[in-house]
Parts: structure tokens; sequence; C-alpha cells
């Protein structure tokens, strides 16, 4: 039912989006002419109008190059390995000289991949990197059945079997917990795919260490409450009509009432900018929007074996977590090095959460742990912005060269 009243009123609503869009473009066409010309702020919240709408298909990474020893290189996107809920993608580059294999590990967290755009570019720099592209649980028809907690697990383990032996492994946010298992079961069995290096950022190891909103909201109702309010069934004339799913819509508003006026005022910053004139601080805005109001769904079983496992149990935190049957064990991972990185002012994965891996990660010499505590970051400043490049990234290239 919700889902069908979110898409109802998508659809009853476009055509008044469309005007706007088409009063926006006649304002630029009359303005660029220099002849009859639209008021700055009518055609301002014409493009307010126009943005107010949530679209479900992935933008574009637009890496197309990288600058390199003072030169600019071409990239190329590349499926490399195709599952029925994830692309593996490699962004190919022409260089002479061979780079560390580093596969990004993306969350499943109602955004796509492409929110991970600034970290790709940075790492694309020294390294051959490739990224968990997830697809959005909408457009998978249901008779590619189930996805959940541990097919997570075991996607990771294929995408690091098809990179290879050598390489090197980054996830962000979500995705720890998982990343942290994968290759505890891959170290126990002499996966000779085990990554050299680790490096897991911004990541809830640990739920119940400095709990944020997040964890208190995953803790305040039984399972049960969250998926009969908050899954739904994709509508029908959709792909994967009939699956259920934790929409990325409810995902998207319950993310932004966190910070709501933050959001208000973006908005009000951007009619501004757009009234005055302003171009270069308005396209900064839409850019950042065009990416947050990308939503993607999540496949119920994920979403709810995930608010069970790590927020509600926090089973790996307690050595209970069991992968098809059998005990991960952090503990026998003895040659990946580890790195954790968390930002102090982080309010979605609060400081402590990922560095409890080191804990876990008992087999470790100490020479192979490393933390990493950035001032002056929130959650999306550990993998996007000035600190990241300047300060985050330098830390993770080194143990990668260590290691490699």
């Amino acid at each position: 039912m919700l889902y069908r009243a979110y898409q109802a009123y998508s659809e009853a609503s476009e055509p008044l989006r469309a005007i706007a869009r088409a009063g926006t473009d006649l304002g630029r066409l009359f303005n660029g002419i220099g002849d009859l010309g639209v008021s700055k702020r009518l055609a301002a919240g014409l493009e307010l109008i126009a943005r107010s709408r949530l679209t479900h298909t992935r933008p574009s990474y637009g890496v197309r190059s990288i600058r390199v020893d003072g030169r600019d290189i071409a990239v190329r996107e590349e499926t490399l390995l195709s599952l029925p809920f994830c692309d593996l993608i490699r962004f190919s580059k022409d260089s002479a000289t061979a780079q560390p294999k580093m596969l990004v590990v993306a969350p499943l967290s109602g955004h796509f991949a492409t929110l991970l755009r600034d970290t790709v570019k940075t790492l694309l720099r020294d390294h051959e990197v490739y990224i968990t592209d997830w697809k959005n649980a909408r457009d998978v028809p249901i008779e590619e059945g189930q996805f959940g907690f541990e097919d997570y697990v075991d996607y990771i383990v294929a995408c690091l079997e098809k990179i290879g032996p050598g390489a090197h492994l980054l996830a962000v946010c979500q995705p720890c917990v998982q990343a942290l298992a994968a290759v505890a079961l891959m170290a126990e069995q002499r996966n000779p795919a085990e990554p050299r290096s680790m490096t897991l950022m911004a990541g809830p190891i640990d739920a119940r260490v400095n709990p944020s909103k997040v964890n208190a909201l995953a803790i305040s109702k039984p399972i049960e409450w969250f998926e009969r309010n908050l899954i739904s069934r994709v509508p029908f004339r959709l792909p994967g009509a009939g699956r259920k799913v934790y929409p990325g819509f409810v995902q998207l508003f319950a993310f932004m009432s966190m910070n709501m006026e933050r959001h208000i005022q973006a908005h009000r910053d951007l009619y501004q900018h757009l009234s005055n004139g302003r171009d270069e601080d308005a396209q900064a805005i839409m850019t950042f929007y065009d990416e947050y109001f990308a939503v993607l769904d999540l496949p119920a079983e994920f979403y709810l074996e995930t608010v069970k496992i790590v927020f509600q149990d926090a089973l790996l935190a307690k050595g209970q977590l069991k992968h098809r049957g059998r005990k991960v064990n952090p503990g026998a991972i003895r040659r990946t090095a580890l790195l954790t990185i968390e930002g102090e002012r982080d309010d979605i994965c609060m400081v402590g959460q990922t560095a409890a891996a080191h804990l876990l990660c008992n087999g470790l010499r100490p020479h192979l742990k490393r933390h990493h505590y950035q001032v002056g970051v929130g959650h999306y400043g550990t993998f996007s912005g000035k600190r990241w490049n300047a300060q985050i990234y330098p830390v993770i290239r080194n143990l990668v060269l260590a290691m490699n």
C-alpha cells in the first residue's frame, strides 16, 4: 500500500514538473538570445518545482579521465561480473605501470554506488579500482529469487575471486560487517583471493558502542514492526513487480528527517543562487541533490536481516555470527592487514563502532592493525571532500603500498 501510494503520487505530480521544466527551458532560450527574458526569481522557482522528485535509476559515475603524473589518462567502465543483484565494475585505464587492485564495497542502503564517485576518483590515481555496483531491487525480476545478508557476503567473496589474488578491499559504512565476515571466511578456508589489506570506513562493526539515532531506532522496535510498517511490494508495471522491498524513498526520508533544517536551508540557498545568477554555487547544490535524490530499493530480506543481525543482535561483535551454518571467526585473519577509519562528527556510525574490529581480529600481529581518527568530518566526509583527499586517503595508500 505504501509503495502504491508513493508511485501514484509521483505519477500524478509529474505533469506539474513537466510544465516547470518547459518553463525553465523557455526561460533559458529567451535569456540566451537577449530577448523577452523571464524573471530570474520565477525561473528559480520553476527550477525548484522541476527538481521536486526522486529518481530510481543509477546516475553516471562520470569518471572519464584521471590525472596521473601530470597527464590525463582516459578511464573506461567495464562490467567484469554480472550477478542478479550486483555488477562488478572495473574502472579501466591505460597505464604503463601495474597498480594495486582495490575492490570498493559500496553500501546497499538506499542510494546507488555512485555516491562513492569521489572515493573512486581519488583511488584511481594510484590503484586499479573495482566497485560493487548494486542494482535497484525494484528492477530485479522476482524470478531471480531472494537476496539476504549471507548472499551479500557471498557476493564479496565472488568479486574478490573474480579480481584474483593480491587485491585489496575497502568497505564503506554498512557493508563493513559483511566485508569482515567475508575476509574471515576466506582466511579460514585459505582462499587464494583473500585480500592483502582490508580498510573498514565508518561501519557498524559493533553498533552497541556509542549508539547513534540510527542505532536507537533499530533497537526501539521488534523486527516484526519493521516488516509490518516498512516493507512493501514493488507495484505492477515495474520489472520487479511483486518483490518485497524496503523502498529507497523511505530510507531517504528517514535520513533527511535527522537533519531536515539543513536540507531546507540548502534549497533556500539554491533558490537565492539561481535568483542572483550565482550559477557555480547553484550547480554544486544541484549536483549533490541529483545524487542524493536517486534512490535504490533494498531486497526486504536483506534489510530485515541486517537490522536484526547487525543492529539488534550484534552477532559479529558477540562472536555469534554464522554464515551458511558455519561460525564466522575474525580471529582467523592473520595475513590481511586491517585499517579502520572513523570521523569525529559522524552521526550515523559513531566513534568506536568501527574500531571494534581490532578486538575481533585478535589473530593479527600489531603491525598489521591500524586505526585512523579523522578530526572535523562527519559520515560523508570520511570518503569524500577535502579531508578525505588530503588526510584520509594517504593513510590508505600507504597501507596498500606496505602490503603490496
